[in-house]
């Protein structure tokens, strides 16, 4: 009886982690901006499964740079802003970027400056 209570526990806890490692454990963040597209953010998990999402460039809005305040700890990540399109100066949505690989500030400079150029780019080019 006891074999089977130990076997029923390791089993319980192969499949916790089997399910940890394909729906939770994010492996890989990356983030691709194509001024005349939009952005595309990739996440990759630790099972090798891949999520995608994209965002139209007509809905972006700005991309910023926000902190929060976390266990006395002040955390800095990357958001999009997304335009309200009922209110053109509004913001409908914010979309927090690397929220599992934490990056520095000075690494998370470097990706908003990079953005930033690029949504400079499309503002200034003619329609």
């Amino acid at each position: 009886q006891n074999s089977m209570v130990l076997s029923a526990a390791i089993f319980i806890t192969l499949i916790g982690l089997i399910i940890y490692l394909h729906f939770v454990k994010i492996d890989q963040e990356s983030l691709l901006v194509i001024g005349s597209l939009g952005i595309q953010v990739t996440s990759s998990y630790a099972s090798g499964k891949e999520s995608t999402t994209f965002i139209e460039m007509g809905q972006v809005k700005d991309v910023v740079i926000n902190e929060a305040i976390h266990m006395q700890k002040v955390i800095y990540y990357l958001c999009i802003l997304l335009q309200d399109p009922a209110d053109p100066q509004g913001v409908s949505e914010v979309v927090p970027l690397f929220q599992s690989s934490k990056p520095r500030l000075d690494c998370l400079i470097e990706v908003y400056r990079s953005c930033q150029e690029i949504l400079e780019q499309r503002k200034t080019a003619p329609q």
